[in-house]
This record gives structure tokens, C-alpha cells and sequence, in this order.
């Protein structure tokens, strides 16, 4: 039923040169915002870490579904079965797309959180957890049930992999153990040794859930290759709208816990007993963690998404994203007054993601002139990563600009960074745009006066 939707011509993989390649399209790469200064300018979009614009090739996959869309699972129709099918080989496509283990679940969730959250709610009893402190709040947060060490942050990849190796010698042998860790730092875009973690969480009894948020837009993930347990992310980021993720792995665990959600779909029999009570019997498939209605149109475009990227070719993809950090890197090491954030060192591997402070200037203030006065859309913050950006600030003093960050009081330094984001979707005009706006406002600052509201910098007016 999918092939019968699927209305776009497959992408060549032809390996081409980085500078010549073009952007895969997507929504909204030709919106105009106007900007404070007058006049409009095509929107840079370099926020993608935070949610990636959608792929045109999902939003026309999804378009052309709609008309047949029907409920999943629980219809006799005719397009209640058809979307019933579109729903599950969407589970297929992402299965290959992950490159997961015949045995393995895929479970469809709302988010990187969410299926984390369900696997957190699926631990054996007693289980411990490692975590290191550079995790995503949607990483480091989900245990409150275990019992959880938090590692400090390395500062090389060798040192995470010697740390969780101690911290995992020091444990109990006996009992079951899960380590959690990043693909991709959504503070640094650093890669993180994943493939080590695991062959030491494994060497010492423990299984290993890899957040692949970060990593699985910008570079192929393969379960098998990285021994992984499990693997989490989401659609938002993956160019996919409609608010979808994934938990995919292991079935054991899963099986044996009670379901995420309770309701109708994840139970496989309900009778009333003769004490007044009710007996449920609860499936064992994917199905377990699925209940309610599913989001197949949320489903469909990771899996629209997981095409498109396949085909096309993740080595093309990946020598653009370098060639467009090379550009970023190098333009932003011009700036004297600029520091980029790193833990591993400057040559480390990395996706498209980047962060910075400026010296005199508040971040807060710094991204609002971006997206006022050029037209360029950034994040500032500590970008749910707190422990992380504190690690990588705590030492370095940031003066207070003409507005001041939600977090910091009057007359104390805030400690907050300024992220810039890309990938696929990414045309260099963006990135060369943002980087002359760098130095253009560290050079001569902002044209335009700036004013604190609701904790966030904005335009005076």
C-alpha cells in the first residue's frame, strides 16, 4: 500500500562534490520574514536540532495519503485496512532503517522523551542505571524508578568509555544494569564512541539504550553495527511533522512490564470475573505499548523520512553537513570574540550542531538580533542539557548585554549559549549569511535597541 502512495522517484546516490550539492527540499525554504530594520529576507532556518523543517518528499507522501486515511487496527473498511497496512510496513521500514535485529520490537511513541519514558517504566525491578551528566533532560530525567549514578562529563571519548567501565565494575554484578548515552551531543553535535559504551556495558552485564535524536537525521544508525540495546529518536527531527518517535530493540523487557498506556489496542483480552473485577490479557507484540488510537499520518512520515534519506545516500548527506561545518567552524574561529563549546576538542567528529557564547554579550540578546535585524532563526539557552552547558560554562565569565537571560538575576552572569543548527535542508547561503551576521554584530553591534520581555529579549518598539 505504501509503494502505491509513494509518488517520488528514487534518489541517485552518486557520490557528488559537497560545495555543488544541493539542499534536499523542504517546507518553508522560501518563507520571507521581515526584518526590524525594514525589508524582508528569505528565513534562515538554523534551528534543527530543535525540530527540522519537514522534507517536501514527506509532506507530498503524506498528501497523498490523506484522502484514504482510516482508523488503524480496528476497522473492516476498506481504508481502515488500508492504513492498517501502511501503518505496519512503516514499522518495517524503519526496522530497516535502523538495520535492527530480526527479534527486535519497533515501537511507535509521540517523541524521544516518550520512548524513553517507556522504557524507563519497563526496567526489571531494582535495576541500575548509568547516565553521564551531558545527557539530553529527556535522557538524563526518565530513571526516578532505578537506582541511577550519573557520570561526570569526559572530556575525551576515551575517558567516557574508561569512566562507564569503572562505574560499571563498581556495581552490583548480580542485578540487571542499563547504560544510557547520546549519539550526537545536542549542545556540541560531538559523536559520542557509541560502539565502545556498549562493548563495555555488555562486558559487564549491562545493556546499553542509545538517544539517537541527534544522530539518526545527520548519520545511518545501524543496531547491529553498534550492538546496541535499544535505540530511541523522533520524527520532529528527522524532517517528519505530526509528532512521532520511536523505541526500538529489545523485546524481553518490554514484554514482561506492564503496558506504557492502558487501554484499548494494547489489550489482547478483557473479561469481567465473578468477584467484580476485570482480567486482562495483554499482547505481547509492539502492540503492548500502543494503546489508543495511533498517529498513522505521525508514523508514515518517519518512515516517508527514513526513505528519503536512504536514498539519498547518507555518505552525500554527510559530506555536505561537514562541508557546511567547515564553513561555520572556520568563519566563527575568525571572530576572536567567539568561543564555541566543546568537551571533545576541536577535531572531533561532529554533526550539524554548534554552539558558542560571544564575549559582551548575553546570548539571549545575541540570537534576538540574529532573527531581528537578519532574519536568522538560532536557539539560546541551556537547551534542556543543563548540567552539560553549566560544565562547559561554569568557568567562563559572560557580561551581562542590553537584555538579560530568565535565569540570571539582576547583576549576576548568565549562563546561557547561542546554538546554530543544520543538515539537509540547508542551502550555504544560510550558514554564510549567519556567519557574516557574527561578525557584523560583534564588529558593530546591533542596529536596534533590545528590551526584556517575558524572559525573552525581543525588539524594542
Amino acid at each position: 500500500m505504501s509503494a502505491s502512495l509513494n509518488t517520488t522517484a528514487t534518489a541517485t546516490t552518486t557520490a557528488v562534490d559537497p560545495a555543488c550539492a544541493e539542499p534536499l527540499a523542504v517546507l518553508g525554504r522560501d518563507v520571507t520574514v521581515p526584518l526590524v530594520t525594514g525589508g524582508e529576507v528569505t528565513y534562515a532556518a538554523l534551528d534543527y536540532a530543535a525540530s527540522a523543517p519537514a522534507l517536501q518528499r514527506v509532506w507530498d507522501d503524506v498528501a497523498a495519503y490523506a484522502p484514504y486515511y482510516g482508523s488503524v487496527h480496528r476497522g473492516a473498511g476498506y481504508l481502515s485496512q488500508l492504513s492498517t497496512d501502511l501503518f505496519e510496513q512503516s514499522r518495517v521500514t524503519v526496522a530497516e532503517f535502523l538495520d535492527c535485529r530480526p527479534s527486535d520490537q519497533v515501537i511507535f511513541t509521540r517523541s524521544t522523551t516518550d520512548s524513553l519514558n517507556l522504557l524507563a517504566a519497563a526496567l526489571p525491578a531494582d535495576c541500575q542505571v548509568f547516565v553521564f551528566e551531558t545527557e539530553h533532560h529527556a535522557s538524563l530525567l526518565p530513571w526516578t524508578n532505578a537506582r541511577v549514578t550519573y557520570l561526570n562529563a569526559p572530556r575525551t571519548p576515551d575517558e567516557a568509555v574508561a569512566t562507564l567501565e569503572r562505574a560499571l565494575a563498581d556495581r552490583d554484578p548480580y542485578g540487571p544494569a542499563l547504560v544510557c548515552v547520546t549519539g550526537a551531543s545536542n549542545v556540541t553535535g560531538e559523536l559520542w564512541p557509541v560502539k565502545e559504551l556498549a562493548a563495555a556495558a555488555h562486558a559487564h552485564g549491562a545493556r546499553i539504550v542509545l538517544d539517537a535524536a541527534q544522530l539518526a537525521p545527520h548519520h545511518p544508525v545501524s543496531v547491529k553495527d553498534l550492538d546496541v540495546d535499544w535505540v530511541a529518536f523522533s520524527g520532529h527531527k528527522l524532517y517528519a511533522p505530526f509528532g512521532s518517535g520511536v523505541l526500538a530493540g529489545r523485546a524481553d523487557w518490554l514484554q514482561e512490564a506492564e503496558p506504557y498506556l492502558a487501554g484499548g489496542g494494547a489489550s489482547r483480552k478483557v473479561a469481567r470475573r465473578e468477584d467484580g473485577g476485570v482480567d486482562v490479557e495483554w499482547h505481547t507484540t509492539a502492540a503492548r505499548h500502543e494503546a489508543g488510537s495511533p498517529n498513522v499520518i505521525g508514523v508514515y512520515s518517519i518512515a516517508s523520512a527514513c526513505k528519503a534519506l536512504q536514498e539519498a545516500g547518507f555518505e552525500n548527506l554527510v559530506a555536505r553537513e561537514n562541508h557546511l561545518i567547515a564553513k561555520v567552524r572556520e568563519g566563527l574561529a575568525e571572530v576572536p570574540a567567539v568561543r564555541v563549546l566543546s568537551l571533545f576538542g576541536d577535531d572531533a567528529p561532529r554533526v550539524g550542531v554548534i554552539s558558542f557564547v560571544v564575549d559582551g554579550w548575553n546570548s539571549s540578546h545575541f540570537a534576538a538580533a540574529l532573527s531581528a535585524e537578519y532574519g536568522i532563526g538560532v536557539r539560546d539557552g541551556l537547551f534542556c542539557a543543563h548540567p552539560l552547558v553549566r560544565t562547559l560554562l561554569g568557568s567562563e565569565p559572560q557580561a551581562q548585554g542590553e537584555c538579560g537571560a530568565p535565569e540570571a538575576a539582576p547583576g549576576e552572569r548568565s549562563l546561557n549559549a547561542i546554538r546554530v543548527s543544520f543538515g539537509a535542508g540547508t542551502p550555504d547561503e544560510h550558514v554564510d549569511r549567519f556567519v557574516h551576521a557574527v561578525k557584523e554584530l560583534v564588529s558593530d553591534g546591533a542596529k536596534w535597541q533590545y528590551r526584556t520581555e517575558e524572559g525573552r529579549c525581543v525588539p524594542a518598539v
